[in-house]
Order: C-alpha cells, then structure tokens, then sequence
C-alpha cells in the first residue's frame, strides 16, 4: 500500500496469479478442494498449484490416479454432494480421455433431472501450441467444448484474468471450463487491486479502433495487440476484442464492434474447418451482414497435426504477420 493508502500494483506472472486465485478459493470456502494428476508434491504439470499441499494439506489438494475419466466423474460426483471441486487436467488432449463424463454427465445431469441436481464444478486445463510439444499436446480443442450446452468456457488471457476468474467460476452453478494457454504461464506483468469483480458474461474491449476489427481470446490475444500496434504505424486504427467467455459467446460484443468498424478479421489457433472463428464469422454474417464493408477474414492454424520442429510449428500457427495480412486484405 502506498503513502496515500492506495492499493498498490503488484508485479506477478501469469501462473502465480493462478496459484493465488486457486489459494484464496481453498482459503475462503472448505468445500472448494483441488484434484487432478501430479497437484500435490510435484506442483502441477506447469507449477501453478505447487506449494498449496504444504498449505492446505492432502484432503484439499489431492493428487489422482492417471484416469481422467475417474477423477473428472469424481470431480462430479463431489459437486452432487455439495463440495465444489477444482479439477485440473494437464493439457486438453487428455481431457478427450474425459468426454463421456463432461459431456454426458456434468453438462446434462441438470437438465435431465429437472433442475435437481445442479453441477458446479469447475475444470481447468492448458490449450494452446507453440512450445514444441508435437502433435501430442498442442491441441486447441476450446471451440469443441464451446459447442456443448450446459457447461461454460473461459479462456483468461490476461494476469487479471488468470487472477480473478476463478471465484466467479466457482460462484456458477454450472459447470465450467477454464482453458489457460500454455505460452501464458511464463507471462509477467503488473496486477491491479480489482475495481469490480472480473465478468465472465461479456467480451472486453482491450484495444479501441475505427478501421477494422480483430476479435480473438487467449493466447491469441497478445498476436492480436501487436498486429495492431504494427497496422497503426501504417495509419490503420484495429480494435481489439478479447471474447473472454467462448460459451456464451457474448453476441452484443461481436455485433457493437462490427457496427463500429465495418470490418473483421477473427484470431483462433483452432484449426480453421469447424472452428469457433467458423461461428463468429457465421453469426457476422446472420446479425451484422449490413455493417460489413469487406468479407470477414478468419487467420487460424493449418489443417495439419501440429508438427515438433520449430520452424514447420511456427508455420502453422497463426502469427502476427498473418493477422495484418488478413487485416489489409480486408482494408483494401
């Protein structure tokens, strides 16, 4: 705190501020505990939880068998009885391993029950590539979970984010999924005391413009400011708009900024056939076809496994070159 009694700006990654929401949801409510594979001793697969078994003990902080099928139905199981587990899947590959139970049963177990047997669980897991982990571990699968009704997908790509989505993933009472793109753990930068809490209903404006618009999420986002910044250079004002919450997807945040900028380009480094970008250009096209002065342009990831080698990987994600083509392409 500083002389004058404000709240001062605290320098932290994205990770830690991970582990201090997951600390301060364990603090603040005995129901919340945390499970998943390699959670307690190890520190999780990307170091978030570690240190929070010598605070908090096993029974808050357990670590699982590796079954993703079991431990997300126990995650489940857990939330019918009244407890609000925080389960943590490694990368989103494995949590294909998972499916029958996120789809068949935490997403439906409320509607096929007459809204008896609400499920507030939340699940979090690493998307995302480009750190040469192969065709193995560099799926961004958000989109195929975006898909499904009854459950809803977060993908914080901001510290404050990272910081502050969880209480209100915790506070729903349906289930959610908390996507964090690898390449952000690492992320450093100053975290602000909030002024509000954190929305997880509507999509953010990180950057305003009149040109053209880049909307995006996660680890897109930071691809998308530095397009920006480089198209303002060439006199090209880009808005940039951080979907945040994939489902819902925040329709009125799509429609206002094509409204204000008559032109689109959408950032997903899911693969471009069937992809949430496929969405979002539909529902352009359904709610905002007048506005739009050009096509919309869609930059995504290559329609191929993501290859090891860094340079072939790097030629198949979409990169801040591709988004300013797109976004002159659209310009004219």
């Amino acid at each position: 705190m500083s002389a004058d009694g404000q709240m001062e700006e605290a320098k932290t990654t994205y990770r830690e501020a991970m582990r201090e929401a997951l600390r301060d949801a364990l603090s603040a409510d005995d129901r919340v505990f945390l499970m998943g594979e390699d959670v307690g001793r190890y520190g999780g697969c990307f170091g978030v939880s570690l240190g929070l078994l010598e605070e908090f003990g096993p029974e808050r902080i357990r670590d699982t068998p590796l079954s993703e099928s079991a431990f997300v139905g126990a995650g489940i199981g857990a939330a019918l009885a009244g407890m609000r587990p925080i389960v943590e899947i490694m990368t989103v590959n494995f949590s294909l391993l998972a499916l029958d139970q996120i789809l068949n049963n935490a997403a439906t177990l409320l509607h096929m029950s007459g809204g008896q047997l609400p499920v507030p669980l939340v699940i979090r897991m690493t998307t995302g590539a480009g750190r040469q982990l192969a065709a193995q571990h560099s799926h961004s699968l958000e989109g195929w979970y975006a898909h499904i009704p009854g459950i809803r997908v977060l993908a914080p790509a901001t510290i404050e984010d990272a910081r502050h989505m969880l209480a209100p993933a915790l506070a729903d009472p349906d289930p959610v999924l908390i996507f964090e793109h690898g390449s952000l753990y690492n992320v450093s930068g100053e975290l602000s005391p909030p002024a509000a809490p954190v929305d997880i209903d509507h999509a953010t404006v990180r950057r305003p413009g009149t040109d053209i618009s880049l909307i995006t999420y996660g680890g897109s986002l930071s691809k998308a400011l530095a397009a920006a910044d480089e198209l303002s250079t060439e006199g090209t004002s880009a808005e940039v708009v951080d979907l945040r919450t994939l489902r819902p997807l925040d329709n009125e945040a799509i429609s206002a900024t094509v409204a204000r900028t008559h032109r689109a380009v959408i950032v997903d480094e899911a693969w471009r056939t069937g992809s949430l970008a496929a969405e979002i250009s539909a529902r352009i096209a359904e709610e905002s076809f007048y506005e739009l002065d050009a096509p919309v342009e869609r930059v995504c990831s290559a329609e191929v496994p993501i290859p090891y080698a860094r340079r072939l990987e790097e030629a198949a994600l979409p990169q801040i070159a591709d988004v300013v083509a797109a976004a002159h392409r659209a310009v004219g």
